[in-house]
């Protein structure tokens, strides 16, 4: 299982995810404002992953001072909008110094951000049993998944792709159906990436095919991660994932999000309530420095929302929660 960054020497080095899979190029990132960057240009993305990130972003920071912290701090929460754990680590450094010495300042914002992330692997870990639980024995299932939340999206073994890893490592899987997620690919370019490297059965699609696959009888469930759930449990996550949400409540399939409780924004109140990030147009007219569309206008939203009333569970690290309140779907 790799890794998405790594710290020695004060340095966070961040595995470039824009270049994968076709190399492993590793950033060394020494202060706030390169891992700013490295998150806010997806060197590396996924909600939890990020957080952590940018929780050694501000260790860095502090390094200098707390006046240099207070402004690592804004512009990190600014890198990226949508994803409320990157606010929330944030704001767990910032809170750890707040009473300690300028002497131990960056020894003890350093010790939250290897907290942050060592707790994010046990949450990990305590979903995949969680959502594994819900698949009865007694047979395997094909899922289909979105985007990427596996490792490389969290730190550890991964949310919705930890849940697919338990049912493997338990004979449980039959085969993990993986959208490539326009416009940047991350389901082909990260998911099947892990998928390949972890010697699980799975298969690419695009994005247009997850509908007709459901018709097919070939999915079981679809399980996703989240970037930001509102109080109701409406959930934001990359784009396409409400469109799935639709399909697989016209076809009968459950749908289920796997997020850890730091995803949860008890400042929205509803789905309407969450930022949703544009990203620039060049990633939809252009792929890999190649241009494949004319010059047209574009519309580039990275989420979308998924409202409560779609979604069969919300598997978090602590519990499992129905959002229409059925518990037997």
């Amino acid at each position: 299982m790799i890794s998405p960054f790594l710290f020695d020497h004060d340095t966070l080095s961040i595995l470039d995810q824009r270049r994968l899979p076709g190399k492993e190029v590793w950033i060394p990132c020494k202060n706030a404002g390169e891992v700013a960057e490295a998150i806010r240009t997806l060197a590396v993305r996924g909600a939890p992953a990020i957080g952590i990130a940018a929780a050694f972003g501000c260790a860095l920071a502090a390094r200098s001072g707390r006046g240099e912290l207070e402004k690592a701090s804004r512009l990190l929460v600014r890198a990226r909008p949508t994803a409320v754990n990157l606010a929330w680590a944030v704001g767990r450094v910032v809170e750890s110094v707040k009473d300690v010495p300028d002497s131990t300042l960056y020894s003890r914002a350093l010790k939250e951000a290897h907290e942050i992330w060592e707790e994010e692997k046990r949450a990990n870990e305590s979903m995949s049993l969680l959502g594994a639980s819900l698949f009865p024995e007694g047979r395997t299932y094909s899922l289909l998944t979105h985007c990427n939340a596996g490792s490389l999206a969290t730190g550890g073994i991964g949310t919705a792709l930890g849940i697919v890893r338990k049912l493997h490592e338990q004979g449980r899987l039959s085969k993990v159906y993986m959208d490539e997620t326009r416009p940047l690919l991350q389901g082909a370019r990260i998911t099947a990436y892990e998928m390949c490297r972890a010697g699980i059965p799975a298969a690419l699609i695009t994005d247009n095919m997850a509908g007709w696959l459901m018709k097919l009888g070939r999915i079981d469930a679809v399980i996703v991660g989240a970037d930001r759930i509102a109080r109701n449990f409406d959930a934001a996550n990359k784009i396409g994932t409400y469109s799935l949400a639709v399909l697989a409540r016209s076809h009968g399939i459950p749908f289920y999000i796997a997020a850890p409780l730091s995803t949860f924004d008890p400042g929205s109140a509803t789905g309407a309530d969450i930022p949703i990030e544009e990203r620039h147009a060049v990633e939809v007219l252009s792929f890999n420095g190649c241009r494949c569309a004319p010059e047209v206008e574009v519309f580039n939203p990275a989420f979308d929302v998924t409202g409560h009333e779609l979604i069969t569970a919300v598997i978090t690290e602590k519990e499992v929660f129905y959002p229409c309140g059925n518990g037997s779907e």
